[in-house]
């Protein structure tokens, strides 16, 4: 992963000296970090001044790293699409459609002092039956789990426009997929997602209301396919920690996010690259 990347990162000039520790190796130690089950920065860098002295010629303090960590978002961003598009799975042209939530503070206090005032807005989640106060991923990915594109929103925004608008940001990844396929819950009723898509050569298919006409084709199997997504968000959650993300601004809760993204396209390329009879998990044993 590191090689993969470092060839494919174009080092950015600086002014001045250049970092004692490279972007391809901050990303690595960012992987290294979610996939070990880190999620306080502090006991990670403890970790790896004790263990991992050998592998990087340069570790930080936790005030260097925090820094850095926060002003790769593009890096990260960069390398989940270089990684996910070097795979036999990105030409794909079935994609899964979900969001889940991404809670930033639970307390009113921190909700009045929070950082995130402006951007984290009060939702409701209907996995757990309950309000949180936070974020949402807004999740595209292939039915193998491969990360496609993403996005964190207002609770409050509606599901569909933000498909649309993740369609808007990248045409391309819909004009290199002719006759795509999407696969949506019912939160994604709407005739003008319907058209919008529809407009662009992709196909929506989603539950239907069980007293409003037919059922669509292929509505009996949607139920199945759709629980490949809840999976991969369970991962995130479960196994990467992104619940756990500690972030106190945007920039911090983005980065976080990108983190899990990017490990979750690390372990499928890595899969896929070496062509191994047993998947790798994400677990850390497993490694």
């Amino acid at each position: 992963m590191y090689v993969h990347i470092d060839d494919r990162l174009k080092t950015r000039r600086r002014r001045g000296r250049p970092p004692r520790l490279t972007d391809a190796e901050l990303l690595t130690l960012a992987v290294a970090q979610a996939v070990l089950g880190f999620h306080g920065e502090a006991r990670w860098l403890r970790f790896a001044h004790a263990h991992l002295r050998g592998m990087f010629p340069y570790l930080p303090q936790r005030p260097g790293y925090n820094k850095r960590l926060r002003a790769a978002l593009p890096l990260a961003k960069q390398m989940i699409r270089s990684l996910a598009a070097d795979t036999d799975l990105w030409p794909d042209r079935c994609w899964i459609v979900d969001s889940t939530p991404v809670e930033c503070a639970r307390s009113r206090p921190a909700v009045l002092r929070s950082n995130l005032a402006g951007w984290a807005s009060y939702g409701y989640c209907h996995s757990h039956s309950r309000f949180y106060w936070g974020l949402k991923l807004h999740l595209i990915c292939t039915p193998a789990g491969l990360p496609i594109t993403w996005a964190l929103a207002d609770p409050k925004v509606d599901e569909r426009q933000v498909l649309m608008a993740l369609c808007d940001l990248e045409p391309g990844l819909l004009a290199a997929r002719p006759g795509l396929l999407i696969l949506a819950d019912k939160g994604y009723i709407a005739a003008e997602l319907d058209h919008f898509l529809a407009a662009r050569g992709v196909s929506l298919l989603r539950p239907s209301y069980r007293n409003r006409g037919t059922p669509r084709p292929g509505e009996s199997l949607l139920k199945t396919v759709r629980q490949l997504i809840e999976s991969v968000n369970d991962t995130l959650k479960g196994q990467l920690g992104l619940e756990q993300h500690g972030g106190r601004t945007i920039e911090g809760v983005g980065i976080r996010v990108a983190q899990r993204i990017l490990a979750l396209t690390c372990a499928i390329w890595h899969n896929r690259s070496t062509g191994a009879p047993v998947a790798r998990s994400l677990i850390a044993y497993d490694h």
